[in-house]
This record gives C-alpha cells, structure tokens and sequence, in this order.
C-alpha cells in the first residue's frame, strides 16, 4: 500500500516533510496546500493548490501533514483540517497541549477521522523518553534540556511580532545545571535556571525597537519565564551568520533501584537541521497514523499511545528478526 501524503504549508517544516516522504519507499505526496500564490512556490515536484480547494481531496488522501506554526497556525490550520483528513502535526507549546488535544479530539471524533499530535522530538520522541525512563526508574527525577540551537517555534513566534521581518532565536543549556542533574543531586530547577533564550531580529525600517523587545520578553509560553537576550541585526547579517538551523538536546533521568545504587538514563539528539529531523519524524508518525486509524481509531492521539512499530516501514517479523 503507498499512503498518499498532503502537505499543509510549505515553509521550512513543509519542506522537509516534503523531502522525508519522497525519500520514503510507501509514501506519496500528491498535494501542497497553500495560503500563497499556488504559482509562487516551487516545490520538490508536488502539485500546488490553494487551500481553498482542499475540501476537494476529501477520500483521495490517506493524511495530511499540517505545518503551520504552533504560536497561532495549527489551533485553527489543525481542527480544519482534520474535517477532511486524518491529520498529524508538531503542535509544541508544551503548555497548551491538554487544551489543542481535547480540540483535536472532539473536531476528529466529530469527522470520523484520527489526529495525532505533537509528532516532532519535543514533544515527540523526548516525551517516549521521558515515559519509559520514568516507568523503568520510578524513583527518580527527570530533566529535559535544549539546545544550543535553532527554536522552529520560538522563531515563528517572534517573526509574527508587527514591526518584525526576520527572526531566529537560540535556545542555550546551562552547563552547570546539567552537571548537577548528572551529579544526583536532584536539584530544583526553574526554566529560568536551565535555559536562556537568545535572539536576533532584523527590524522593519522605523520599526519601534523598544515595543519588539517588550513583547518577546513578556510573550508568556515563549519568552517570559527565561532569561531572554534580544539582539537587532541587518538582513544580511540575518543571512550570512543564522541560515543554519541546528538543534539537539537530551532528556536525563537519574534513578535509584535501592539504597546507594544509582542509575541515569539519557537520551540525545544532535542535529544538523531540525527542520529535517522534525520533518522526518512526522512523515514516520504519518505511517504510525495511519495504522492507527486502520485499528478502528477515532479522535486525537499522541505519540505516547502507539506501538513503535508502527513508525516503521517494515514489517514486524522483519523488526523482531532485525532490531529487537
């Protein structure tokens, strides 16, 4: 069987799931859905159609991949298109997760359709690890850190600020409160105390600085809880020094199976362009949903509630003899 793949949005993510679904032997992307000029974006070889027209694609399309942005795209891009399709996203404001699952559920349960959300690596594959470490190792503590690298989300968030016309935001680690967690000394750690946020905006021209930097610092569920540097730099200088994208981070957990036997579990990742890897860990939850919604599933999901080998292209007699 090849799961016929839509696309909704094409920035930076969509492209890579884009990229992640070609390179996939039982996928095929056969729709971008745009709010642009369908003519203005070139794509790997998808066709290109106004967002207006996905209702049109209704039966013809195993899932659609929203893109959008978490800030304010997939609250609304999210429920409307799970009234066509069964629908997976990267939503990843941690905080509001509860709210946009219990809306993913009631518009999917509604169409008759599945939806599974938050799909990338945070949340994503660092919420698999959190869970498992924390059943293996009741007693304990859990710590997740980010970065140094590229915040997707933070960026978005901060490039939709008026007065605003490029951004790129650095999420930096504290080392010292990585040792300590790695010490078993079960500090308490704010956000503040694990994490800065460091970012350069390219302003409009008359744009007021002052504002800009006031709402980046008090936007609460991005900015307000950190420590938060704001740099204003060119256009060129937005080009020349920040195209890259890395990220990476790594979830801790230190437990205790009994008295003076101490255990850490850790979990990390490195990546070269996290639009890539969040790209490719999609267009692999695209799979699992898919499997998902064949077991009679109806309403949201999350990542935490399907088999791993549904990820997965091969079979489980292959998984078992291969990789068990």
């Amino acid at each position: 069987m090849t799961i016929k793949v839509a696309i909704n949005g094409y920035g930076n993510l969509g492209r890579a799931v884009e990229r992640a679904v070609n390179a996939a032997g039982d996928m095929e992307a056969v729709a971008v859905f745009t709010r642009r000029d369908p003519k203005s974006l070139k794509t790997a070889g998808t066709p290109v159609y106004p967002l207006s027209q996905m209702a049109d694609f209704k039966g013809k399309v195993d899932v659609c991949i929203c893109c959008g942005g978490s800030a304010t795209d997939l609250r609304t891009q999210g429920p409307a298109a799970v009234a066509y399709f069964n629908t997976v996203d990267s939503f990843d404001t941690h905080a509001d997760i509860p709210a946009y699952f219990a809306d993913m559920d009631a518009a999917a349960k509604k169409a008759g359709h599945a939806a599974l959300i938050s799909t990338g690596w945070d949340p994503g594959l660092f919420s698999i690890a959190r869970t498992l470490t924390e059943a293996v190792l009741p007693d304990g503590y859990t710590q997740t850190f980010w970065g140094r690298g590229v915040s997707q989300g933070h960026s978005d968030a901060i490039r939709r600020i008026e007065g605003v016309e490029g951004a790129v935001q650095y999420t930096v680690p504290n080392p010292e409160a990585m040792r300590a967690v790695e010490s078993g000394e079960n500090p308490q750690l704010t956000t503040a105390d694990k994490h800065t946020r460091l970012c350069y905006v390219v302003a409009a021209s008359g744009a007021d600085k002052e504002r800009i930097t006031r709402e980046i610092k008090e936007m609460p569920k991005y900015f307000a809880d950190y420590e938060t540097t704001v740099n204003f730099i060119s256009a060129e200088e937005l080009a020349r020094d920040h195209a890259g994208m890395p990220h990476g981070g790594e979830v801790i957990r230190v437990g205790h199976t009994r008295e003076g036997i101490k255990h850490l579990a850790r979990f990390q990742l490195q990546l070269d362009s996290n639009p890539d890897f969040t790209g490719s860990m999609v267009a692999a939850s695209a799979r699992a949903l898919v499997r998902l919604h064949e077991h009679g599933h109806r309403g949201a999901a999350s990542v935490l509630d399907l088999p791993p080998a549904w990820y997965s292209p091969s079979s489980p007699q292959q998984l078992r003899a291969q990789l068990l």
